[in-house]
Order: C-alpha cells, then structure tokens, then sequence
C-alpha cells in the first residue's frame, strides 16, 4: 500500500496495520482547545485553499434551503440542515490531509487535498462514509414520520400555518421533544463511530470496522471531554450558520483541520 507521501510498507507493516489495536489516550479539555488552536493555524496557513474547499458547506445549505421551497417539503428544513452536520467528518476528509501533508512539512497545496481521492484507502474511506449517509437518510426518514404521525399537515401548508402549529399547539411542542431527542440520539452514534475514524483511516490505512471500533473507545475513555468537544463544534456551527450559513466558510475548515489534530492527541502514535 503506497502512501500518499510516497512510501510503500512492506507487506508485514500492512497487515499490523490493519489488524493492530491502536491505543487511546486520556486527554482533557486543554487538548481541546489545543486542537482548535492548531486547526485555526493550519486554516491561516493556507485561507484561500481551504475557503474554496469549505464553500461546500453554504453552497450545500443553500440549496437545501431552496430544495424545501421548491418542493414544499418546508417540514424537512430543520431536519435536512441538522442532519447535513452527520456527513461533517466525511466531507472534512481533504482537510484531514492538508493538516497531514502540513505536519510532516510537504507541500498542503489544495490539489494535495484532492489527492486523498487516489489514497489506497479510499475504500474504506468511501464505506465509513457511507454508513454516515445510511445514518443521514434514516433520520430524515425517521424526522418524516414524527412530523406525519403527530401534526400530519396538508402538503399546500403555508411556512405561517406550519411554524404556527408546531410553536402554538400540543402536538407541535410534542413533535418537537420526540424530534429533537431521536436527533440527539442520531448524532450521538455519528460522533462516537466518526470522532477520529476517518484521520485514523488517512494516517495508518487501517480498515473501517477497526476505525470505528477505536472511535468508540475514544468516546468511552474520555466521555466527558468527548461530550465537550461535541457541544463546541456544534456551538461552532450554530455561529457559522450566521448569517446565511456564510460562516461556515471558516468554521468546518477550522474544525476539520482541529478534527485531525484532536486525532493525534487521543489515538497513541
């Protein structure tokens, strides 16, 4: 298995890799915000690459804002952009490897980040992913039946008849406990099979079930700092959300590039 670097292991090193229980660190809250340090840095270090690589993100919610409109399906609005949040640490995978290629001093120039997309393991990159959008589509689907089985709405409603039901009546308060506590539980599983999944994949080619495994043991060592980190970056990106989700411009490049770093402090070198 070449490396993006250009290394090739030999055949041994490749099957440790694969099978090899990485070791978790203990870490706290300084680590934290150490890591969002070092991915504003990496973010300085190279603005003009790393906006043109987040404009995804607005670009994305935008369209999924426009998509809600056009087809009426304003319901799915909240759920659709809350939900965008479980496909973060997929869409980061770029960033992951111009902070890389920037600790190991190469060239992070931004065809570098593009260049994950030649990675050996790209495989398995591809099948984490898609278990993030398997989680992604369940929601919705899941968002969906709440909102049918508990108000259930003409499909030609309004955006005042909608918003007034679910804010002024029983079943709308209802819907939005059940909602936002089914969504809570979404998340929670997307952050504990991805917190360091995808960096761990990059940076040792393990494969994903390996990936996911250590993710999850990442979580239950450190549960606190973990939860931590999960109110931060969606702090974050509540901000970067305003106004018009133009902020996310510089908010998902910071936290993927401080994704990576986080990875290096919690899984043992």
């Amino acid at each position: 298995m070449a490396n993006l670097d250009g290394t090739v292991p030999d055949a041994g090193t490749r099957l440790a890799a694969q099978h090899a229980e990485p070791k978790i660190n203990i870490i706290t809250t300084r680590d934290l915000h150490d890591a969002l340090l070092r991915g504003w840095e990496d973010f300085k270090a190279q603005p003009s690459h790393l906006v043109f690589i987040a404009l995804i993100y607005p670009i994305a919610g935008v369209m999924i804002a426009q998509l809600t409109v056009t087809y009426n399906i304003f319901p799915l609005l909240f759920p659709l952009l809350g939900g965008f949040a479980l496909l973060g640490p997929f869409a980061a995978i770029g960033l992951y490897e111009v902070s890389r290629r920037r600790e190991l001093g190469m060239d992070s120039s931004w065809n570098h980040a593009f260049g994950i997309l030649r990675s050996p393991s790209i495989g398995q990159i591809l099948l984490l992913g898609a278990m993030l959008t398997g989680l992604f589509i369940a929601w919705l689907f899941a968002a969906w039946f709440i909102y049918r089985g508990l108000l259930g709405l003409p499909p030609d409603v309004s955006t005042p008849d909608f918003l007034r039901a679910v804010f002024t009546t029983f079943d709308g308060w209802v819907m939005m406990i059940v909602g936002n506590s089914l969504g809570l539980l979404f998340a929670i599983l997307a952050f504990s099979i991805s917190v360091v999944s995808f960096p761990l994949i990059i940076d040792k080619g393990v494969d994903a079930p390996t990936a996911i495994k250590t993710s999850i043991a990442a979580v239950e060592a450190n549960p606190r700092v973990m939860m931590y980190w999960g109110l931060m970056i969606t702090g974050l990106l509540v901000l970067g959300c305003l106004p018009v989700l133009v902020g996310l411009v510089v908010v998902m490049p910071v936290l993927g590039h401080a994704t990576w770093h986080l990875y290096r402090k919690v899984v043992e070198a």
